[in-house]
Parts: structure tokens; sequence; C-alpha cells
């Protein structure tokens, strides 16, 4: 029977003991893969790998070790034994070869991700340090780092036309439109799609700009110019965008032109943006806060207009024991979470703003008030948990969207809100908006599987929920049971989910 003790071992290699008989750990990489405390068994000292339990001996040297980790052991990511390897990579500077071109290419590629502006190439100090680092560099001018770019660039959006066209999986899209200072309209698209090996990529293929008005005539043409011109037009599968009309309009001409390259001729192409409907559900309750919440605001925004009065501030949270504050938050009124956030500070700060209010004057929320803002940070809690659930952009997220709208359904439905008036004006405001977009219809014609609008939700999603091997088809019933007025409608909205998930199925095999 083998005897296993905890040992730990000092920087130097030594322990309290001097015990002689033990390893000498060193600053190898190789320690970062293996636990600090070493066991004692036989007699011998032996280090236990981090990833599968092993444990090897430790005494002679670590050569076993850094084998373990870069070659047998089976629970090590290959992410992590990668990054090992980089590291016990020998680096000669006997051996090294200047290669002027991969240095160029290192160089754009720096440029780029940093942003470097152009013209720092002609700082008078950037060519005198270039030459004390590699005297044979050739340094080049601002339009040449140009071009490269462009080259870089080119090379680029080749290399992902190449991957897109042997792409044999179907991609879903975004878009969204921005406005630049000009008051000038850019629209965006990204392609989202899984390559080859089962990795999700998320890639920005148009940034252009969108002649006013933009009307879903326009919005139509930019995007199916875009796809064109990418390849991708006919491997459309889901469209994403958010609520505005013209959006809506731009979805029916491109089902409307090209439904006989669309996967089902387009019945589910048009997803609703989470994230915009929860925003235009919170929004719709906006100005209830913005009452309730006046006198903070007021008051915040006093402390804010001059230095002094923010250096009154400080001192008193600094007496109260609190961190001193640069500045004061302040919200945007049209962005409902940067209120939340204001509140949230304020609510942290209730102290040194009441007592700042009562030496300078100034009015303050009574009890009542503070106990509303409280109460109204803690019912949005739910809401702005989901927004950023649902805006992941390097995962998925459209699995979540079933559980996200019941756990909303049942925010807003939460008995220990109807004690506070604030919140169930609240609750009833964003309730109207809710049924609008999240509460399912009956199906109209459950043999027709070329209706369009049978959910106010996409059936994608719906398939995507029985996907996810952990809720599958008992799931989406439960759903169903709990969103649905009768069960004779929840079953026939489970039927149709089954049928289109086998149409589908069909299209893609």
């Amino acid at each position: 029977m083998s005897a296993s003790t905890s040992h730990t071992i000092d920087s130097s290699g030594t322990d309290d003991e001097h015990d002689s008989s033990q390893p000498r750990v060193r600053r190898s990489k190789v320690w970062q893969f293996f636990e600090q405390d070493l066991v004692m068994v036989d007699d011998v000292w032996k280090a236990v790998c981090k990833y599968c339990g092993l444990r090897l001996g430790a005494q002679s040297g670590t050569s076993s070790l850094r084998s373990h980790i870069a070659t047998t052991c089976p629970a090590i990511g290959d992410a992590d034994r990668n990054r090992f390897l980089d590291t016990i990579k020998k680096k000669s500077s006997d051996t090294f070869v200047f290669d002027p071109a991969l240095s160029r290419e290192r160089m754009v590629q720096f440029v780029i991700h940093a942003e470097i502006e152009f013209n720092k190439f002609e700082d008078p100090y950037f060519e005198p340090w270039m030459e004390s680092l590699q005297p044979t560099m050739k340094c080049v001018g601002r339009q040449t780092v140009h071009n490269d770019c462009l080259k870089m660039y080119e090379k680029m959006k080749q290399d992902l036309h190449n991957e897109f066209s042997v792409l044999d999986s179907r991609v879903c899209f975004t878009s969204n439109m921005w406005t630049s200072l000009q008051n000038l309209g850019y629209m965006v698209i990204t392609a989202h799609y899984v390559d080859a090996d089962f990795k999700l990529k998320k890639k920005i293929i148009s940034l252009k700009e969108v002649k006013y008005p933009h009307t879903g005539y326009a919005l139509e043409e930019a995007i199916v110019s875009s796809l064109t011109e990418w390849g991708l037009r006919v491997k459309m599968l889901t469209l994403t965008l958010d609520n505005a009309g013209n959006n809506t309009k731009a979805c029916e001409l491109i089902v409307q032109y090209h439904k006989h390259e669309l996967l089902c001729e387009g019945a589910h192409l048009h997803v609703r943006c989470s994230a915009h409907i929860l925003n235009i559900l919170v929004q719709d309750g906006m100005e209830l806060i913005h009452a309730a919440i006046e006198k903070i605001r007021e008051l915040l925004k006093s402390i804010e207009s001059s230095p002094s009065r923010i250096q009154n501030f400080n001192s008193i949270a600094t007496n109260k024991g609190l961190k001193a504050k640069r500045g004061i938050y302040l919200d945007i009124p049209n962005r409902w979470n940067s209120t939340i956030r204001m509140v949230r500070e304020a609510l942290d700060y209730k102290s040194v703003l009441s007592t700042y209010a009562e030496q300078y004057l100034e009015v303050a929320p009574n009890e009542e008030e503070w106990s509303k803002a409280k109460a109204i940070c803690v019912f949005l809690k739910a809401f702005e948990e989901a927004t950023n659930l649902v805006s992941a952009d390097r995962k998925p997220t459209l699995h979540k969207f079933l559980p996200l709208v019941l756990s909303i359904r049942y925010a807003l439905n939460d008995p220990a809100w109807q004690n506070n008036e604030v919140l169930v004006d609240l609750a009833a405001a964003m309730k109207v908006k809710f049924a609008k977009y999240w509460e399912p219809k009956p199906v109209p014609n459950e043999s027709s599987l070329r209706r369009r609008k049978e959910y106010d939700f996409n059936v994608v999603i719906v398939i995507a929920t029985i996907l996810d091997p952990r809720r599958k088809f008992d799931y989406v019933e439960f759903f169903y049971e709990k969103v649905c007025s009768s069960f004779d409608q929840a079953d026939k909205c489970m039927k149709s989910a089954q049928d289109w998930l086998k149409k589908y199925f069909n299209e893609y095999e």
C-alpha cells in the first residue's frame, strides 16, 4: 500500500524541514500544468497532473513531466497543449534569419489590428528605431503601408470568398443601420455560419452607404447586392433585423423576388431581434420610471454641475467610508440600461446624497421615493440580464429564446410587484408589447405549411430549442402549455413545429 501525504515546496526548492530527499522545484513552464503540492508515494515525491491526475516522479528533473503534457496526457485540451509547446520552443539568435517580407507582413497586421495612423510612419524617430533593431530593415512610407494594407484586405477577402464557395451549410445574417455624424446612413451585414470543423464563425461582409430615403426597397437592394457579391444569396437561411417597418418590408421583398433560392421558400426568413424587442418593452414604461426617479436625477445633475460640488460630495463619501468618484454618472434618456445604472449607483451612495442635500439645501428623495427606485432596479434586473444574454455574439443564443420568453413572462406577472403602484403600471405597459411580439396566436390552418405568420416568433427558434439536447420536444411542449390559452392551441402549435422540423430536415437531407 502506498501512503500519500501533501507536501509543499517553496520557490527555492527547500521545505521547512530541509529534507534533502525532496526534489528541487525549478522555474519551469511545466509547473503551470501540475499541482504545486507534491505527494509522497512509496517514499518518492511525485507531481500530480492537473488534467488527468497522474502522478509522475519529479526528483530527477522535469523531462517526464514535459513529455506527459506535450504528448501523452489524454485529458489536456488542444489549446492548452499547444500553448505549452509554444513555451518550450527554443529560439536561438544564432539560427535566426531575418526575413524582410515576413517582417513587413507582420507590421501590416499590427497596423490594421492596432489601428495605427499611416502618418506615424513619417515620424522622424521611427526609422532610427527600426535601424537599431535590424539595420537591414528597409523602412517604408505611409503610402506604401496604405497599399500593403489594401493588398492584405484583398487577400483576406479572397480567402473568405474561397471559404464561402466550399461551405456546405446555410448562413444566417444580421443587419443594422447606422447614421454617421454627417447624417449618412450605412448598413452593416454580418454572416454567421458553422464551418467544416463545426466552429461558429462571424464575419462582417459589408458596410455600405444606403441612399436616403431608407425604404424597404432600398434596404432589399442593398442586402441582395451584398449577398450576390459574396455568392451567398442561395445559402441564406435567416435574416435577423430590428422591428422597423422598412425592415419587415425588405424581408417581404426578398421572399417575393428570391423565394426559389430560399430554404422552404423563405417561410421563416425574417427573425425579429430579441434585444430590440426587449428594448421596446422597457422603453414603453420609461416615462413612468423617469417620473419616479426625477428627484434622484436632478440631485445628481446639481452635483455634477461644478467641480467644487463633486469635491464636497467626495468629502462626504470619504468620511462615510465610500470610494470617491471622479464624476457623477448621468443617464441618457433613450437608453434605459443607462438609467438603471444611474439609479443603482445612486442607491449605493444613498447616505452620501442625503447628507449632501441636507448640508447644501438641495431637494433629496424621501424614503418612499428611494424605495420606489430600488424596486425599479430589482424589477428591471431580469430584463438587463436577458438583454446581455441575447446580445452575445461569440456563441449561439437562439436556443435560449424560449426560456427567455418564459422568464420575462413570469417577471411581468409576478404577484410580488402588485403592491407597488409604479411597478404595476410599468408591468402593464410592458405586457402590451410582450403580447404583440411574444404571445403565440392560434395556428389558422394547420394543414398549410406555407403560411408565414403562425407565431409571433419565428418557428426556426422553436426548432433550435428542439435540437438543444438539454431541452428537446419535452421543453417545447412545456413551453406551449405555459403560454398558450388552451391545450388545443398548444397541441396545434406542437403539431405545426413537428411538421416544420420534418420539412426542414428533408430539405437539408
